[in-house]
């Protein structure tokens, strides 16, 4: 029997979500509609979507 490889956990970037200017931290990435707060949307060059409920809001 191979021996079983332990999980590994995947790390989540929160580098690009905000944005901190003195005292004040703001959201730079866009918030999902559907999922609420907590949830940013991808930025793509025709659209934006929600890895999480699959969104999608296409550019004009």
């Amino acid at each position: 029997m191979a021996a079983k490889k332990p999980a590994v956990k995947k790390a989540v970037s929160k580098k690009d979500a905000y944005k901190v200017s003195g005292d004040k931290v703001e959201r730079v990435k866009p918030v999902c509609p559907k999922c609420g707060p907590g949830v940013f949307m991808a930025t793509h060059k025709d659209r934006r979507a929600c890895g999480n409920c699959g969104y999608t809001e296409f550019n004009n």
